[in-house]
């Protein structure tokens, strides 16, 4: 199932911190796609920029059950970056369910299996019933990030 994001800048602004970055639609290495740019700093309690969208256009959870995972057309600067999967379950915006992902300098497709992510600050288990809102987080370290998005799809196995 193609997925048609409308794509959100977050930073850790939101928090105290100090990264600086942005996001807008270009040409990148021959494919039209949504790119994070910028500065990750953990200066002043900082550490991240990202990008992310709701599944629904009320923001409210997605039944994905029918599905296996995520799949994203992904190119960069090749950094480690971190995919995040929020749900309906999680009442702390520090919380999800993630995993993390090299963003090669050539165009590659990632799937990341519902069964892969692994909580983070939260006890819950991923419930895809309840899927909200996926994101894609340059943090955790200083570094200048720059990767690229072309395509995001819900996948299902054979």
């Amino acid at each position: 199932m193609e997925l048609n994001p409308e794509w959100q800048y977050v930073a850790d602004g939101v928090m105290g911190g100090i990264s600086k970055g942005g996001m807008r639609q270009e040409m990148f290495r021959g494919r039209m796609a949504t790119v994070l740019r910028g500065d990750v700093s953990l200066d002043n309690s900082g550490g991240f920029i990202q990008i992310a969208f709701d599944l629904s256009s009320d923001g409210a959870g997605f039944n994905a059950r029918d599905w296996d995972g995520v799949e994203l057309d992904i190119c960069g600067n090749g950094a480690r970056y971190d995919i995040r999967l929020r749900t309906d379950q999680l009442t702390r915006p520090w919380q999800s369910f993630r995993t993390d992902f090299i963003a090669s300098p050539k165009w590659q497709e990632h799937r990341i299996a519902f069964d892969a992510v692994e909580a983070n600050k939260t006890d819950a288990i991923f419930d895809p019933t309840q899927l909200r809102r996926i994101g894609i987080l340059a943090v955790g370290r200083e570094f200048q990030a720059e990767v690229a998005v072309a395509n995001v799809r819900l996948y299902c196995l054979p």
